[in-house]
């Protein structure tokens, strides 16, 4: 499977080579051209063969939902965006029905694993449409130590506050 991933800090840049681990390509895009597999953002969707799949590894809040509403001015209807940036629940109806508004997926993805994940994989709580979670598992699984299913968009978000809430 092909992925782009957004944001390679140290979870996303662990996570990449997870995917990569796995036999998974994966195009990277970061605004640190050291780690940056590609010089942009289209540059990444170009290098991508639709139906594209981007995960976004940003940090929450208005970093994320600026590459959200970039990427819908970038991507084809079929494509999908995956945000793991562990995002406010209310932000996903919002992504959600931007994306959807161009016929793009998206689903939201609590992380847990922190710097972890490379070795252990990942906690990942999804949420959205079933099927679209089903046509993206092979990924899921490869990054996910565990992958739950939790609901519709926002829960996967909402489910991992929740955990963090419980474990602190």
């Amino acid at each position: 499977m092909q992925l782009g991933l957004i944001g390679l800090g140290k979870m996303g840049g662990n996570m990449r080579e997870r995917v990569r681990r796995a036999g998974h390509e994966v195009v990277g895009y970061d605004t640190n051209p050291e780690v940056s597999d590609v010089e942009s953002v289209q540059a990444m969707v170009d290098a991508l063969a639709a139906p594209r799949v981007v995960w976004v590894m940003v940090p929450a809040g208005e970093i994320t939902r600026t590459v959200i509403a970039d990427l819908a001015e970038r991507l084809e209807p079929g494509d999908l965006v995956i945000d793991g940036g562990n995002s406010r629940f209310s932000d996903d109806g919002p992504n959600a029905e931007l994306l959807g508004a161009k016929g793009v997926g998206y689903l939201d993805c609590g992380v847990s694993g922190g710097i972890w994940g490379l070795d252990n994989g990942y906690g990942l709580m999804v949420g959205g449409d079933a099927d679209v979670v089903e046509s993206v598992r092979p990924v899921l699984e490869t990054v996910g130590k565990t992958v739950v299913h939790v609901g519709p968009s926002g829960s996967g978000q909402t489910v991992k506050a929740a955990n963090q809430l419980i474990v602190a």
